[in-house]
């Protein structure tokens, strides 16, 4: 079974991502350690989030434990 579009904000929320809202069901998350990169979440809170959704979310938070491992 899919996740849900909430579950995948839960998860960029507790990574300490910031949420800006666009237009629609739209938002864009960004990072204080990665500046150059956002990341565009479409979708409600209710619906299946889809696998390159999943897949996008999975590759910045894994880029984002890379950065805190390699601070002093």
């Amino acid at each position: 079974m899919p996740r849900k579009i909430r579950q995948l904000k839960a998860d960029l929320l507790r990574a300490e991502c910031t949420r800006r809202p666009a237009k629609g069901s739209h938002t864009y998350w960004t990072h204080s350690l990665l500046p150059g990169e956002r990341l565009s979440l479409s979708g409600n809170d209710g619906d299946d989030a889809k696998p390159y959704q999943e897949k996008y979310v999975r590759k910045l938070l894994k880029k984002i434990e890379e950065v805190k491992r390699r601070q002093p």
